[in-house]
Order: C-alpha cells, then sequence, then structure tokens
C-alpha cells in the first residue's frame, strides 16, 4: 500500500476530522478567553486594586539603554497573572463540558431497557410454564 494511499485512509477517518475542528474551534474559544480575561475581568480587577494593569507589571532584571543597544531583561509576571486566569477559566469550561456530558450519559445508561422480542417471548413461555406447574 502506498503511502499516499494509506495517507488518504487516514485522513478520511472520522476521529482525524472530528480532531481538526476541536483544534480549530479550540484556537477560536482560546482568542475569546484571551479578550474575556484582558478586556473584561482584568480592568476592574486592576481599578479595584488601585488602577493596577497587570500586563504592564514585571521585574526588571536589566534596564534598556539605548546608547549600549542593551534590550530590557525582564520577568513580566503580570502577563503570567493573565494567562494564568485565562487557563483557569477555560479549565472551568472544559470542566462544565465534560459534566454535563457524563450526566447525560449517566441518563442513558439509567433509562430502562426495553425488552428484546426474544426476551419477551421467553418472559411468556415462562409465565406460563409457571401456571402449568413446571417450573
Amino acid at each position: 500500500m502506498s503511502i499516499v494511499k494509506e495517507f488518504k485512509e487516514f485522513i478520511s477517518k472520522g476521529n482525524v476530522i472530528d480532531l481538526a475542528v476541536g483544534v480549530i474551534i479550540g484556537a477560536a474559544f482560546g482568542k475569546i478567553v484571551t479578550s474575556l480575561v484582558d478586556d473584561i475581568i482584568m480592568p476592574p480587577v486592576g481599578y479595584v486594586l488601585g488602577g493596577i494593569d497587570f500586563a504592564e507589571k514585571k521585574l526588571v532584571l536589566v534596564p534598556e539603554d539605548t546608547s549600549t543597544k542593551v534590550t530590557e531583561v525582564a520577568i513580566r509576571y503580570g502577563n503570567f497573572i493573565n494567562v494564568a486566569i485565562q487557563f483557569l477559566i477555560v479549565a472551568a469550561c472544559i470542566f462544565a463540558i465534560v459534566k454535563a456530558i457524563n450526566s447525560l450519559k449517566r441518563k442513558e445508561e439509567t433509562a430502562p431497557a426495553v425488552p428484546t422480542k426474544e426476551q419477551v417471548l421467553l418472559g411468556e413461555i415462562r409465565d406460563l410454564l409457571r401456571s402449568q406447574n413446571r417450573l
């Protein structure tokens, strides 16, 4: 089997397509969460904390010096705080989705099983034999 044919079979399988759709939706969801944190959540938090803009918070290790062409070296902990909040929001959303899916699966599992035709027939035979005292 040629490599091209194997690749076509691999791509045409449903799981690969589902994964690709999931990645694309995940990337778009990531942008939404980034905007939510940067544009909606962090400005009020910064305001409540005295006008702090977390995105600009950093610990400068080496200041920028244009005369010697030294670029600034800094630990940008404010950006890390924003990313950590984004992660928590994404994790909470994924948790909620997985919990909802699991509860739907539990409802499916607890639904009463409808007996098959064979099971109904066997039950009727059993009941008939009981009525004739053969069981």
